[in-house]
């Protein structure tokens, strides 16, 4: 791939709008593009990390059990005012109606329109337990779209729903996605924390968080310095108390003090219980022939959200230092003069093709332009590994291999399939 046919169109400065790192570096990076407030449109650059994001949580669910669908963004109203949440859910929810005059939403959330499929299509204990997920659009009408796709009104997001016949089967579920939703963020290469949180507007018995801890995170949340303990601070204050007499405190744990940390929530599991089976009438025959309701788990992460979380997390002053697992690029051959010196271009093109064959994603930076916009541009978007290409070879075969953590080397050309192979197989 050539970066002059890939539509990238980065910005020398952040816009005045954007107020945290990552909604700055996604729009200066060219990854995003504002619509209208809390929308925006996903640029090739942008797509491609989301994507591999939406790859990595696909990969895990399947590994789960769990089974894919796809489920209408358009819900019906009568839906939603079988569990009162027409109204519950306030002006939240973006209500439209159709050329006949009837009432629909776009979904927010699809607790409704899984517990209708399951109602209408399971019959027995036999078909459970069922784990139902999809990766779909969700529009929520935020009262404050902040934060880019941090908190926009438009995002994507996976969510995916359990069935189970008792509260044993139910738990045994909850663990597996808890799990999973550790080995999603994981994989990714993000630091977090579990936070037992409260169930909010989705309701339920139990739930917890999944925080990936960054400075500009909406959520101040408690943890333990020498534990895996982690809380919403509105759970642990006593009436009247302030966040900041929280720190240093004994962790409820009993182990180590509390510490006060910034988290953005990226996802969120809840054991839901009855609620949604009981109002919508979702039941199934049991072992003794006995119709009994269902127990039933949500389980949802955001997708479009951990793009900007891993921002948030990864970045210095020169722009993003994305984790190897969801760069765009993997390398970047910065091949200075290759519009004027056909060796230069040769070596980039052929050392290109090279490392894909190896299986490294790939792109040559062929535009005229000299090796400081190069390389701003590359520290800018963040792909971990760029190879100088200059006047260098010309003269001696000699290239640079510069990784954006700052580290940097200087090899014969012939040397560099040699040290990426040696990566490779690590």
């Amino acid at each position: 791939m050539f970066w002059s046919k890939i539509f990238i169109p980065t910005l020398k400065d952040s816009p005045q709008d954007a107020e945290v790192i990552s909604h700055q570096l996604m729009l200066r990076a060219g990854m995003i593009r504002k619509v209208s407030s809390g929308i925006y449109t996903w640029l090739p650059l942008g797509l491609k990390v989301l994507r591999k994001i939406e790859n990595i949580v696909r990969e895990e669910m399947d590994q789960s059990g769990a089974q894919e669908v796809l489920m209408p963004m358009v819900h019906p109203k009568e839906l939603w005012e079988e569990t009162k949440r027409w109204e519950k859910m306030g002006p939240e929810l973006l209500r439209i109606k159709d050329r006949h005059d009837r009432d629909f939403c776009l979904g927010p959330t699809h607790e409704e329109v899984i517990t209708d499929l399951v109602r209408n299509n399971v019959k027995s204990y036999k078909e459970l337990p069922l784990n139902i997920y999809q990766i779909q659009t969700k529009f929520r009408d935020e009262i404050r779209p902040r934060y880019g796709v941090m908190r926009g009104r438009e995002f994507l997001m996976k969510d995916s729903y359990s069935f189970n016949i008792d509260e044993a089967s139910l738990q045994e579920t909850y663990l597996l996605m808890r799990n999973t939703y550790k080995k999603i963020l994981e994989r990714i290469g993000l630091e977090y924390k579990i936070v037992k949180a409260d169930s909010g507007a989705i309701g339920g018995d139990a739930s917890e968080e999944f925080h990936v801890l960054a400075e500009n995170g909406e959520d101040t949340i408690a943890i333990s310095d020498a534990s895996e303990f982690a809380i919403n601070t509105e759970l642990l204050l006593n009436e009247g108390e302030d966040i900041s007499t929280l720190e240093g405190k004994p962790s409820p744990d009993g182990n180590g003090v509390i510490e006060i940390k910034k988290g953005i929530e990226v996802g969120h599991i809840f054991q839901l219980g009855k609620i949604y089976t009981e109002l919508m009438k979702v039941n199934v025959l049991n072992q003794e022939g006995k119709a009994v309701d269902l127990f039933m788990g949500c389980y949802g992460i955001g997708v479009s959200r951990l793009v900007a979380a891993a921002i948030e997390q990864n970045n210095d002053d020169k722009g993003i230092l994305w984790p190897e697992s969801i760069a765009p690029y993997e390398v970047n051959i910065v091949a200075i003069g290759y519009t004027k010196e056909p060796k230069i271009a040769d070596a980039a093109n052929n050392l290109s093709e090279q490392l894909q064959s190896m299986g490294y994603e790939v792109i040559v930076d062929d535009r005229k332009d000299g090796y400081g916009t190069k390389m701003k541009d590359a520290e800018l978007i963040g792909i971990p590994v760029n190879i100088i290409i200059g006047n260098k070879f010309v003269e001696s075969g000699e290239v640079e291999l510069k990784h954006r953590n700052g580290q940097s080397s200087t090899n014969n050309i012939t040397e560099i399939t040699t040290i990426f192979e040696h990566f490779k197989n690590q």
